[in-house]
């Protein structure tokens, strides 16, 4: 998602120092992002991967269509969309992840941009209000967050229905806009999910590169209580962040995160709400001509899905 979102302040911009950190990472994320490491170490793509975790099966890749987290300005909250019925897989035959349920939440909607009023007004994200949704962003040639979010969030279902997850989604492209940020968190917290992933793509500057997975930090205020899910939350984002990386090839951020890929937040709804294990991960800048390049591939997005989704069951299968 774009940080001039109103649900993401913008970071302040730090320069590359991947060099030192590569020794520093291994402090940091112990064995999460050894794959990291070695790309880092012998400049390699990192495609074979190599942590010994559960590996899933690459699938074709499925159709493309559509959907955030969402400052404050005080506005009086209004009344939302009809909630629609979200996509979920059939509970699978058989598999490593029998019984595990896996919510995917692909970060914002194409149509958002057509309801201003409604994506702008307030919802209560447990420690204050904020904006219900916001736009995202898009590549400087119009290939969408939105469109990019969707396309990933259905091939990561059929890589995790191979093994056996019942798979949700919080929108398929299937409502006029949002869904909003609480009811992002109330999707995968009614469905007792047992991991709960947000896609995404950042909008920052030219020049700032590579991904970065946004945990939870420990909230206890209003309505917000995370604290049970900080733990889980960090196991969930280190293994999705190391697979990443050993998949794609793809490098932590150079502008935030110090180099590890990780960052902890604690003013998005959609992670103060959560009552079950969750991330969001930011898969590039889609402002950097060098990572759209990537973010607009299919086969790329490919190697995105299978990472995060091999992230998914190295954390189910302990």
């Amino acid at each position: 998602m774009s940080y001039v979102g109103p649900d993401f302040e913008p970071p302040q911009p730090r320069r590359s120092r991947r060099g030192p950190l590569t020794v520093a990472l291994a402090a940091l994320v112990p064995g999460a992002l050894l794959g990291w490491l070695v790309y880092a170490t012998v400049g390699g793509s990192g495609d074979g991967g190599g942590s010994g975790r559960a590996t899933v099966r690459s699938s074709p890749p499925a159709a493309s269509s559509p959907p955030a987290d969402g400052a404050t300005d005080g506005k009086k909250p209004g009344a939302g969309p009809t909630p629609t019925a979200s996509s979920t897989s059939a509970p699978a035959a058989s598999g490593p992840l029998k019984g595990k349920v896996v919510v995917i939440d692909p970060g914002h909607n194409p149509d958002n941009f057509q309801h201003p009023s409604e994506i702008n007004r307030k919802v209560n994200i447990g420690t204050n209000w904020k904006e219900c949704d916001t736009t995202g962003t898009s590549t400087n040639d119009g290939y969408t967050e939105a469109k990019f979010t969707l396309d990933v969030a259905h091939r990561m279902r059929t890589l995790l229905e191979e093994q056996g997850a019942t798979v949700k989604l919080t929108q398929d492209g299937d409502r006029p806009y949002g869904p909003c940020v609480d009811e992002r968190a109330r999707i995968g917290n009614e469905a007792k999910a047992d991991a709960v992933v947000s896609i995404h793509a950042d909008g920052s500057g030219t020049g700032n590169r590579g991904f970065h997975v946004i945990l939870p930090g420990a909230v206890h205020a209003g309505s917000a209580d995370t604290r049970a899910i900080v733990a889980p939350s960090r196991d969930l984002g280190e293994r999705v962040a190391g697979r990443f990386v050993a998949v794609t090839g793809s490098a932590p951020s150079n502008y935030i995160g110090d180099g590890a890929g990780l960052v902890t937040r604690k003013d998005l709804g959609g992670l103060n709400l959560s009552t079950v294990p969750k991330v969001f991960i930011e898969c590039g800048n889609m402002r950097d001509s060098k990572d759209a390049a990537s973010l607009t591939s299919g086969a790329w997005r490919q190697k995105a899905a299978q990472g995060i989704s091999e992230g998914i069951v190295s954390f189910l299968r302990g």
